[in-house]
């Protein structure tokens, strides 16, 4: 049975709480299509059904869109989960670093001991070319230099033509961790469309306080397909490297393509031909090491 830290997943219940995604009405579709089956509690038993055919050691909860207005409200609620379940080990708190109030916020989510850092999904251009993203504002980038202080990392979730501006905030901020989300977001799977993410990851990976998660990396319209996916897992750790690589399973959204066994059985299968100690990396010890999973959140 595959061991694993899951380093990205959702706990979310839009029953009892707002998800504006998820809640409120004329909400676009996600880019997997049609998500209105999300619309539903996804709670720890949940999970641990979905999780069943996996010795699961860890889990990371990422910030699920909760009501911008209310962000330790969400912490609250994982911090009663964990209190409960035991499950996640670590979250990911919510914070808007452009905004007013960012240090504020900043601060109140560095008091849960299980907060390992933020993310926040920068301003973005629907596709290659256009005005600079979010990652270049004067307010977000004065947000974003608190980070370190407080002992909290940077998630990272951007299409890959912005990479080259986080590439600039990495290098600014050596301090402070990067970890990108959802393998860069290759969602052109075109010749011309990976040279030009593998590019943008390569910008990236040349700051060693940078690291990625191979995770959310299924397509609209469709299953989970390995014939699709094994290049870009296998793109991503060439470039990164063994040791700044994770797997996560961006559950439940993923459910919209994929069940999580055939997610991970998918991932064991593109990298069955590398060291017993390479996969306990990938699979694992990374995910501990980088998200403090069984230490202190400053250690």
């Amino acid at each position: 049975m595959l061991s694993l830290i899951d380093t990205h997943h959702h706990f979310l219940d839009p029953q009892a709480h707002r998800y504006p995604w998820l809640n409120d009405p004329g909400q676009p579709h996600h880019r997997y299509g049609d998500h209105s089956r999300l619309n539903r509690p996804y709670l720890p038993a949940d999970y641990a059904r979905d999780t069943a055919g996996v010795n699961l050691l860890g889990s990371v909860h990422v910030e699920a869109e909760w009501d911008p207005r209310d962000p330790m409200g969400e912490m609250r609620f994982i911090g009663s989960l964990r209190e409960r379940c035991g499950l996640p080990s670590v979250a990911i708190g919510q914070a808007w670093l452009d905004r007013p109030d960012a240090a504020g916020t900043l601060e109140q989510l560095a008091v849960f001991d299980f907060v390992r850092g933020v993310r926040q999904k920068p301003r973005a251009n629907a596709a290659p070319g256009g005005a600079p993203g979010g990652m270049t504002d004067a307010a977000w980038l004065q947000g974003y230099a608190r980070l370190g202080p407080l002992g909290l990392h940077y998630e990272l979730q951007t299409p890959w033509w912005h990479l080259q501006e986080a590439a600039r905030v990495a290098a600014d901020f050596p301090g402070t961790r990067i970890v990108i989300n959802h393998a860069g977001m290759p969602s052109d799977r075109s010749e011309e469309g990976l040279r030009s993410w593998r590019s943008a990851l390569a910008a990236m990976a040349a700051h060693p306080n940078v690291a990625i998660k191979i995770s959310g990396i299924g397509e609209a319209g469709g299953q989970w397909r390995l014939d699709a996916n094994r290049r870009v897992v296998l793109d991503v750790i060439e470039i990164f490297g063994v040791d700044r690589c994770m797997f996560g399973s961006n559950y439940p959204v993923d459910s919209l393509c994929a069940s999580f066994q055939d997610i991970f059985d998918g991932f064991a299968s593109c990298v069955r031909d590398f060291s017993a100690e390479e996969q306990a990396k990938l699979f694992v010890e990374n995910a501990r090491r980088i998200y403090r999973i069984g230490v202190g959140r400053r250690s």
